[in-house]
């Protein structure tokens, strides 16, 4: 078994912007000719670690532009703010809308990151009355937050649960709003399978929650994959000597082709019903 063991900015070359929008997606960048369907997520449809991410496998297979604007720890209010991207989106075909987690949102508990939305800025007041013993300066990501809260009292957790899960129904709503409704969600499910996960991912994201937005979509794909380490997917992928941790908790290659062949069937199946 071998890596293709690079620097750790070994992709840095497929990075670039559209326009006056501050957040760096995959590239290279294309040129946006009608027809083209936009991707739109965090790193699952980035392709962190591999150089062909499902949207370029779909593309071939589709024959229309995939144009990928997946960008790394990027969250719902990641893409709801930005206008650039909105607006790519809206005047294509079609979004491919990922389905991201719930605790990257800012809430009524604390604040995230603009763009990198899996970051902790800081809590609000709300979470400082709710949680008095936590020295907050402690954390920087999302996940070890909300970990270290269910810790402490579970009864306490499950009220900001509560929270990022009704937020994350009127962002996706609004973002669905925002896209004309031209939107096939694409909920990617898999299960870090440790006792300290927050479980399955999209974190926090319920069967109900899907329910409640099928209406106002095109469809939903739904399907459920593995990390590189559960696949033994990682031979193949590009990471630096220090990422293999990392890259093993992501989907690897022939995960991507898997995903890019369920979401090139479901493309071809709507347009032929066009």
């Amino acid at each position: 078994m071998s890596y293709e063991l690079k620097s750790a900015d070994a992709l840095v070359s497929e990075l670039c912007s559209y326009g006056e929008s501050r957040l760096r997606v995959r590239g290279p960048a294309r040129e946006l000719r009608d027809p083209y369907i936009s991707f739109m997520g965090g790193t699952e449809v980035f392709g962190r670690f591999v150089e062909r991410p499902f949207p370029q496998g779909a593309e071939n297979q589709v024959g229309i532009a995939c144009i990928n604007l997946g960008g790394v720890n990027a969250g719902v209010d990641t893409f709801l703010h930005d206008d650039p991207l909105l607006d790519i989106a809206a005047r294509g075909d079609l979004t491919i809308l990922q389905v991201m987690g719930a605790q990257n949102l800012t809430n009524s508990f604390y604040k995230v990151h603009p763009r990198r939305n899996d970051r902790f800025l800081r809590p609000y007041d709300a979470l400082s009355h709710l949680f008095p013993e936590i020295d907050f300066t402690d954390f920087h990501f999302n996940k070890h937050l909300l970990k270290s809260l269910r810790a402490v009292s579970p009864e306490r957790f499950q009220r900001v649960c509560t929270d990022l899960q009704a937020t994350w129904s009127t962002r996706m709503t609004r973002l669905i709003a925002a896209l004309d409704g031209r939107v096939v969600l694409l909920w990617l499910r898999y299960d870090m399978g440790t006792p300290e996960a927050l479980g399955p991912s999209p974190t926090l994201v319920t069967e109900d929650m899907i329910e409640g937005l099928r209406p106002t979509v095109a469809d939903v794909i739904e399907l459920d994959v593995a990390t590189a380490e559960q696949a033994q997917d990682v031979p193949g992928m590009i990471f630096g000597p220090m990422e293999l941790p990392t890259a093993r908790l992501m989907l690897g290659p022939k995960e991507h082709d898997r995903i890019a062949d369920a979401v090139a069937a479901r493309l071809l199946k709507l347009m032929a019903a066009a």
